[in-house]
């Protein structure tokens, strides 16, 4: 099998896999997903060969991967690092144990090129990436751009009418589908210039104030910014978020809103052009057009009530 695509249900997975369907033989890859009950909901009436992935079962990965010549490794969603390394010390040593060719992981594209992020989910990429390096398994990392479709993850509900910012910088957010088609024009393709790092950006960089001013052109609201401290962020937010989210979820965020204010956020790279043989759409595109479609337009990460 030369392709097997992780997290296929998912949105990046699942842009990743729509590609190839439409791309390459049915035959020649296989979509994966940690429920089994996915194949009967997504993939029975489609021919499209399906393996169940649990990245906690070492054994069960060591044989769904045999015969796999290349891996999309998509990152697990949880927030608790720990977990995440354990799970991806897992994926990494079975598909090692398996003799895959080549992993594509999905990284972030926090700090660019550089490994000195400290943004908490950041931290987590770079080890993840340091074990793939000390396995000796050929892999790519694909820094992969911040969804612009995630704007809302700035704390913007549609009641909102002041976001608190205790960090502000320029990110150059990314078209999730984009990323999704770039990542497997880099599959099919091999590699590029044999780098085990690639970085996927928008075309642009905007500040998270930026994209609030997008948030009110585009709805006619009049959503203020109010800066403020790191306590005052975690006091406030632990006491009055809408989605019911949890302090841990705060403590991860805050570390981001830092990171951004360093400039983590700020890279763009023309990879994604090359690789899309087009100039990709900027966050304040992708805004636009989803506002415009519905000016309610929410993000389900803004309601995770628990921490997977």
């Amino acid at each position: 099998m030369k392709f097997l695509v992780t997290g296929a249900t998912g949105g990046l997975g699942g842009g990743v896999y729509s590609y190839l369907a439409y791309h390459i033989r049915r035959e020649d890859f296989a979509a994966a997903s940690s429920k089994q009950e996915n194949f009967r909901k997504y993939f029975q009436s489609t021919g499209i060969q399906f393996r169940h992935v649990d990245y906690n079962d070492f054994e069960s990965m060591q044989k769904v991967f045999i015969g796999v010549e290349k891996l999309l490794f998509v990152s697990s969603n949880t927030y608790d690092n720990e977990k995440r390394t354990r799970q991806h010390g897992n994926v990494i040593e079975a598909a090692k144990a398996a003799g895959v060719h080549h992993v594509y992981y999905t990284s972030l594209a926090f700090g660019g090129y550089s490994s000195d992020s400290k943004i908490s989910v950041q931290q987590s990429h770079l080890a993840t990436e340091a074990m793939l390096e000390g396995s000796g398994i050929s892999y790519t990392s694909i820094r992969e751009g911040i969804y612009a479709e995630a704007f809302p993850l700035i704390e913007w509900f549609p009641n909102t009418k002041e976001v608190l910012l205790p960090g502000d910088g320029p990110i150059a957010f990314a078209s999730r589908a984009e990323l999704a088609e770039a990542t497997a024009i880099l599959m099919i393709r091999g590699t590029y210039d044999n780098r085990k790092i690639v970085l996927l950006t928008g075309p642009r960089a905007y500040t998270l104030t930026e994209i609030v001013d997008v948030i009110n052109s585009v709805t006619k609201r009049d959503v203020k910014v109010k800066r403020v401290s790191g306590e005052e962020y975690l006091v406030e937010k632990l006491m009055n978020d809408e989605g019911g989210k949890g302090e841990a979820f705060f403590r991860s965020r805050l570390s981001w809103f830092e990171g951004i204010e360093k400039g983590d956020g700020a890279s763009v790279d023309p990879i994604m052009e090359t690789l899309l043989g087009r100039e990709p759409k900027d966050a304040k595109e992708v805004i636009t057009e989803l506002l415009e479609k519905d000016r309610n337009y929410e993000w389900h990460q803004n309601y995770m009530k628990t921490i997977p």
